[in-house]
């Protein structure tokens, strides 16, 4: 009796297996299985899938996806009906997932070079796509891919004298980078005006408003620029498409394909309704457009805006996970977690090449107490809510990026990176490989709220089209933030906890590897707070600290470089110990040395006694810290170190970046940097002359650039002011100002700066503009 009532339960329990069998829904490309549930198209299939649901509410669903290449007729819309639903591909390599339309387009030659097609009236896109190769929007300067920013830069790109040559300049796009390199701009070109000059619309990409650089500029979408192969424009009032094709290219059956979509799968959710259980795996994602001119939103008080959009669109969502695909030859966004997401995983992808950032957790303005959204703006700290932390759930937490291959992102918007943080909590990223990209590989946008843990990254070639940044960056312009100095010591002096209303959690960076050769490689930037960073491997550009409070450095390697304190409050708290650095310090506008600077190992006794004048490293040791292999990027040291003897302890060398094998075959790893002598640490720095009885210098530096402020590495810094000066009198100069222009002459260093008050001698006062508390101000000066 026992046997069979066994055998019974076995029974039921496969019975009731068989009840919860997931329906098979097939897609082929071809259509042919025999089966029911196959269809051509994945939109099919999703419609397919709504269907079953609104008669079975409990049916598991699986949409598994043959080899093959699917154009969507629009982007697929997951809700809450489809919770549960598995979108399985047979591999990233074997099945495509486009935003774009095949065409077969009649082509005649037109002249030498050019060959033009009808194209379907009324059809709207961006990109056109010959034999699987994205083609370029007819631009002028000609595309180099070697030729830095926008692939090659031109000052004269809508020149008057340029734009007169053009027969519709309506419609040509102006890219520009920010004045100070900090990401750039977009402009559409709607008309020309008396003068003969473009009338801009658009430039809202990028929160820190500036003029557009006058120097790296491009122009694109203009016929008569149409003058090199792989260039195409399109003339929409005549529905005609133009091309010059490449040598290569067999023109009379080359696949044309046309990029028509903003996205390709959203999930649309609530907290009160969210998605749910959603997996998608195993697919390569292609072609969406552009989204230059959607609209963008300020993230906070952060130099960024962004557009709320992505080929992978996720809201409201809850446990789902996208792994093991392939996403490129996208126009904007990849990967986008919008407002309410909690445990969504986005982990073993390959993205590159595609237009702007790769993976973003951005939570909603809403949740954040008493924001700001400008550098400028500031909430008053009477009428401030001084509650720590979000005031609601409309925030990513509890996510993951962890062994995503990230690379040539950003190829259009600058102001991007390969995962962005803004309004968010309890991020975690971690075995991600990013490189070749043009600003941050990892950027957090705000303090709000913290608990991230950035670890095993491998990030370098960054910063590559950009200035003023790092392989990582952070700005922590929060509720404490004031843009004037003096105020914002006066509020975090009688609130100490101010800082910590927002960054409620501490944010770790540790063991990665960062390699930035135009920045610092951990920048934490104006007001970053609460932040541990330990067992980092600094290949070049060291470790920036600015404006911020409570972060503890600690057991880091800076090779060829060291710890820059920018800009430190009174009672700051920070903490620096048990690294090894390779120079002195490089502080500005140091009011304390925080809470601990101690037991670390300088490369020298010059640059250690450097440090203890300020009385601080009492225990801090010089020497070589004895590299194991450096020449293969293993920078943990001997046994007998001095640097063991300070504190520091060895990290491990070998886990950094993704860690599948298909990717980890992939991906690139960074340049072994070649170790520099004292020497040639010091390189070329402008020495300190005497004015009027003060100290004063040319700016030299990119460090001194971001700390005070300056758009470029141009002007004169007051250095010390002597207050019997006559410059001193009335509203006059003050230590750390950075004259920019004598009586409207710019100014980019002292040789210039005395060749411009020489043209005044017999002058009792002269016009200067001044860089103060990072705001232009003009002043009137007593020079005779």
């Amino acid at each position: 009796m026992k046997i069979i009532a066994n055998l019974l339960i076995i029974v039921a329990f496969v019975a009731c297996q068989s009840c919860h069998k997931p329906v098979e829904i097939t897609v082929n490309e071809s259509g042919e299985s025999g089966e029911e549930l196959t269809f051509k198209s994945i939109n099919e299939a999703i419609e397919k899938a709504y269907e079953i649901r609104a008669e079975n509410g409990e049916a598991e669903i699986r949409v598994n996806i043959l080899p093959g290449t699917y154009y969507l007729s629009s982007p697929l819309i997951i809700t809450p009906q489809l919770n549960g639903l598995e979108i399985v591909g047979a591999g990233r390599s074997t099945v495509n997932l486009k935003g774009s339309v095949p065409l077969d387009l009649s082509w005649e030659k037109q002249g030498e070079n050019i060959f033009v097609a009808e194209v379907t009236e009324g059809l709207r896109f961006d990109q056109l796509i010959v034999d699987g190769q994205a083609q370029l929007l007819a631009r002028y300067p000609n595309y180099n891919e070697d030729g830095g920013f926008w692939q090659g830069y031109a000052a004269d790109a809508i020149s008057k004298e340029r734009i007169a040559g053009w027969a519709k300049p309506e419609g040509a796009i102006f890219h520009a980078m920010h004045s100070g390199k900090w990401g750039g701009f977009h402009f559409k070109i709607t008309g020309i005006d008396e003068a003969g000059d473009a009338i801009l619309e658009g430039g809202t990409q990028n929160n820190r408003g500036s003029r557009p650089h006058p120097e790296y500029r491009m122009v694109e979408n203009v016929f008569e620029e149409l003058d090199s192969p792989g260039e195409w424009y399109f003339d929409a009032a005549e529905s005609k498409l133009y091309f010059w094709p490449a040598a290569v290219t067999d023109i009379a059956n080359a696949k044309c394909e046309l990029v028509v979509l903003k996205s390709l799968i959203e999930l649309k959710g609530t907290e009160q309704s969210p998605v749910q259980d959603i997996t998608i795996e195993g697919i390569k994602f292609e072609h969406t457009r552009r989204t230059l001119f959607e609209t963008y939103e300020p993230l906070l008080r952060s130099d960024w805006t962004i557009y709320r959009g992505a080929a992978l669109y996720i809201e409201g969502a809850e446990n789902c996970a996208v792994t093991n695909c392939e996403f490129t030859n996208l126009g904007g966004n990849v990967i986008f977690l919008s407002r309410y997401n909690r445990t969504i995983q986005i982990a073993g992808n390959h993205i590159h090449d595609c237009g702007a950032s790769a993976i973003s957790f951005v939570g909603d303005a809403s949740a954040v107490r008493s924001p700001s959204f400008n550098y400028g703006q500031f909430v008053p700290l009477n009428e401030m809510d001084t509650v720590a932390g979000p005031q609601n759930n409309l925030y990513p937490k509890n996510c993951i990026a962890d062994d995503n291959l990230i690379y040539r992102i950003g190829r259009i918007e600058k102001q991007s990176a390969g995962v962005q943080i803004s309004m968010a909590m309890d991020i975690t990223v971690s075995h991600n490989s990013i490189y070749d990209v043009p600003r941050a590989g990892i950027n957090i946008g705000d303090g709000t709220w913290g608990g991230h843990t950035l670890e095993f990254n491998d990030v370098f070639n960054t910063v590559l089209e950009t200035g003023d940044h790092g392989s990582f960056n952070s700005w922590g312009r929060d509720r404490f933030w004031h843009p004037k100095r003096n105020q914002m010591d006066e509020m975090t002096m009688a609130n100490p906890q101010m800082p910590l209303w927002d960054a409620i959690h501490t944010t770790t960076i540790r063991n990665n590897r960062f390699r930035c050769d135009h920045g610092w490689d951990i920048d934490l930037d104006d007001g970053s707070t609460n932040y541990h960073i330990y067992n980092n491997l600094c290949l070049n550009g060291g470790i920036k600290l600015r404006e911020g409070f409570y972060r503890l450095v600690e057991n880091n390697i800076t090779v060829n470089n060291t710890l820059h304190p920018h800009v430190w409050f009174a009672n700051c708290d920070d903490i620096f110990r048990y690294n090894i650095v390779s120079d002195s310090y490089k502080d500005v506008n140091v009011l304390s040395w925080g809470k601990e600077m101690d037991y670390n190992l300088f490369p020298d006794e010059e640059s250690l006694m450097k440090a203890q004048i300020y009385n601080i490293d009492a225990n801090s040791s010089f020497g070589d810290p004895m590299f194991n292999k450096p020449e293969t990027l293993d920078f943990s040291v001997k046994e007998n170190s001095p640097a063991l003897k300070v504190g520091f302890k060895n990290f491990p060398m070998d886990e950094f970046g993704v860690v599948s094998h298909e990717l980890k075959q992939m991906a690139k790893t960074p340049d072994v940097p070649i170790l520099k002598s004292a020497e040639e640490r010091k390189g070329n720095q402008s020495p300190v002359v005497s004015w009027l009885r003060n100290e004063i210098k040319s700016v030299d530096s990119q460090e001194e650039q971001s700390a005070y402020g300056l758009n470029t590495a141009e002007g004169v810094i007051i250095l010390k002011m002597w207050s019997g000066s006559l410059a001193f009198e009335g509203d006059g100069l003050k230590s750390k100002d950075v004259v920019l222009s004598v009586q409207g002459e710019k100014v980019k260093n002292v040789k210039e700066f005395f060749g411009a008050l020489k043209k005044y001698n017999f002058t009792e006062t002269v016009k200067m503009v001044v860089m103060r508390d990072q705001t232009e101000k003009e002043l009137t000066i007593k020079v005779n």
